[in-house]
C-alpha cells in the first residue's frame, strides 16, 4: 500500500454555528482556522473547509450500490471497525438520522465492508466505511 496523503475538501453549509456543532460536536473533528465566512476542520488528518452559503440548496441525486440507494455526492472516511463501530454507536446516540443504516454491505466478498451515510444539517451527505483489513479498501 502506498503512502496515504490528506486531502483538502471545500464544500458550503447553510449555517457556521450549525456545522460546528455537528463537524466538532457529533462528529468530534478539531476545529482550525476560520473566519466569519468560513472553518476547517480536521476531519482524521484530512482538511474540511467548510464555507457560509446561507441559501445552500443540497445535491438530490442516488445511485445504486449493492441495493442501497445512496446518495450521490458524498465523501467520507474509511475506517477500522473499531473505529467505525465507535463512530455509528456516537452518531446514533446523537439523534442523527441515517439515509443508509449502518450495515454490512457486499458481504462475502473480497470487498465486503461496513457502511453508513447520513447527512449534516446543510444536507451534505457522508459516507463511512468501516473495513476489518484496511489493505483489503481495493480488493477485486
Amino acid at each position: 500500500m502506498q503512502a496515504l496523503f490528506p486531502f483538502h475538501l471545500a464544500f458550503f453549509v447553510r449555517d457556521l454555528d450549525e456545522a460546528r456543532a455537528f463537524y466538532g460536536g457529533v462528529l468530534g473533528f478539531t476545529e482550525g482556522r476560520s473566519t466569519e465566512r468560513w472553518v476547517d476542520f480536521d476531519c482524521m488528518g484530512h482538511q474540511l473547509s467548510l464555507h457560509l452559503k446561507a441559501d445552500l440548496q443540497p445535491a438530490a441525486g442516488a445511485g445504486l450500490v449493492d441495493g442501497d440507494a445512496v446518495p450521490i455526492p458524498h465523501f467520507g472516511i474509511v475506517l477500522d471497525m473499531p473505529h467505525w463501530n465507535a463512530l455509528a454507536g456516537r452518531t446514533r446516540a446523537a439523534g442523527v438520522h441515517f439515509v443508509v443504516e449502518p450495515h454490512v454491505r457486499f458481504a462475502g466478498q473480497p470487498g465486503e465492508q461496513s457502511t453508513m451515510f447520513f447527512c449534516d444539517p446543510s444536507g451534505n451527505a457522508l459516507e463511512f466505511k468501516g473495513l476489518a483489513a484496511l489493505n483489503r479498501l481495493f480488493a477485486i
